[in-house]
């Protein structure tokens, strides 16, 4: 008989109330002018249909008037049962729960564990106790808005190693890109491009300057972009635990894997570079052959289908990053992974990884347009000079300063939708969450509720 409340074998007890063995109580001795009746007769003091056991009431017709039916048994259920409906029935006018009737212990709206009804989880009074939740997410699969908020609780939580991970990275970053336009990069040239009369070879050299001017400050972007989300992985996967880690150990634990993850992005960047130009090269040739208008068409058509597959393909390496910082695994492995875990969930990842790049930069849009038109208000020329390209040193420190708070809100959200992505799939796929309750101190999670949280 397990001990468990609310729970009993059926038949383990008699059917009248009394233990096995026990002695039954003297029964009253019947006047000497009556008849003794067989027990077992139908005219009997018991019935011969006994109720199941747990749910004692006088047999039909020989319930004591004015005396009120027990109540039912409780319920497994969690919490406080509701009150009797009509009739002393159970809940709002249902049966009275009993083993094998209707409402019974595992019957539709009765009080057993896995019913629809009354004391079931998920319906009824109770419900599952929480997931556990230990750090900025539960333990558990996530929605998209757990997502985001994990993000954005780990910014608030750890609000100071965050801040001088991403304010140290975006100073360093700014400061190289003011001062390589300010200094080596010539943006003189690019008029060349809006002045109708400038001949081919001016036009030619314009585009090659911008094209360099645009790579250079890329690639100091990529940098930071890189270096930060690599500090802000480990970050956030300490919070996920509850756990404070400080600027100097997210530098221990990411740097043996930083250079690993520039070959990484670069590749990725590779991959891309290489399949834009095999989408646009059937176009260019024909173009050269002396059909521009069809090589056009065709070009176009190609840029557009390799925009297709290297979205695809980068939704699909999306999670790389994470994994090849968490898991110290190398490139390929890390891209395999990567391509495993987003596998039969591509649109899922892809929608909440867009929803996230437009919030953060949405909001670091509103942060720098505002200094951009102070410096342009401040560089003399205002609008119309911006747009002819007039940018002195007051320009680019001004915008500069912009930038860098603009970059402390995307760096930060964009690193940590990434990296609580990568865990939530993880724990669909691979029950990651009862690693991370055994990880964070909480022996008792797997057998709980929460870690049998079904998996899809």
């Amino acid at each position: 008989m397990n001990d468990t409340p609310g729970w009993a074998s059926p038949g383990s007890a008699p059917s009248d109330g009394h233990e096995p063995g026990a002695s039954r109580p003297a029964e009253p001795e019947q006047p000497a002018d009556q008849p003794v009746q067989d027990p077992q007769s139908p005219g009997a003091k018991w019935s011969t249909v006994q109720p199941p056991a747990g749910q004692w009431s006088a047999p039909a017709g020989q319930q004591t008037p004015g005396q009120a039916p027990p109540p039912p048994p409780p319920g497994p259920g969690w919490g406080t049962p509701p009150p009797a409906g009509p009739g002393g029935r159970a809940g709002p006018g249902g049966p009275a729960g009993g083993y094998g009737t209707p409402g019974g212990y595992g019957a539709p709206g009765g009080y057993g564990y896995g019913a629809p009804g009354h004391g079931a989880w998920g319906g009824g009074w109770g419900g599952p106790p929480p997931a556990a939740k230990p750090g900025v997410i539960p333990l558990r699969p996530l929605g998209v808005g757990e997502i985001l908020d994990g993000a954005v609780s780990t910014m608030r939580t750890y609000w100071r190693t965050v801040l001088g991970i991403t304010l140290s990275v975006a100073v360093v970053t700014e400061v190289l890109a003011v001062l390589l336009q300010g200094l080596v990069l010539d943006t003189t040239g690019s008029d060349a491009l809006d002045d109708p009369s400038a001949t081919l070879s001016e036009v030619t050299r314009a585009l090659g300057d911008t094209m360099l001017n645009s790579t250079v400050i890329f690639l100091i972007s990529m940098i930071g972009t890189v270096t930060a989300t690599a500090l802000l992985t480990t970050v956030t996967s300490r919070a996920v635990l509850g756990r404070p880690v400080t600027f100097a150990e997210a530098w221990r634990d990411a740097r043996t894997q930083l250079p690993r993850l520039f070959v990484l992005i670069g590749l990725l960047i590779l991959i891309g570079a290489v399949i834009f130009g095999v989408g646009i090269t059937p176009g260019i040739l024909v173009g050269l052959g002396g059909n521009a208008d069809a090589g056009a068409g065709l070009a176009s058509f190609g840029a557009l289908a390799a925009f297709v597959v290297v979205l695809w393909l980068m939704v699909r390496f999306s999670l790389a990053s994470p994994a090849l910082m968490l898991e110290k695994q190398g490139i390929r492995k890390s891209m395999g992974r990567s391509a495993k875990l987003v596998r039969g969930s591509w649109w899922r990842v892809f929608g909440i990884q867009l929803l996230a790049a437009i919030i953060a930069n949405i909001v670091a849009a509103l942060i720098v347009l505002p200094f951009t038109f102070i410096a342009a208000a401040a560089n003399g020329g205002g609008v119309s000079g911006l747009m002819e390209g007039e940018r002195g040193w007051t320009f680019l420190i001004i915008s500069g300063i912009g930038s860098v708070i603009g970059s402390m809100i995307t760096f930060p959200i964009s690193a940590g939708v990434t990296v609580l992505l990568y865990i939530d799939q993880r724990i669909r796929r691979e029950a990651l969450d009862l690693e991370l309750a055994r990880a964070a101190g909480l022996q008792d999670h797997s057998t709980g509720p929460a870690g049998s949280t079904p998996r899809s």
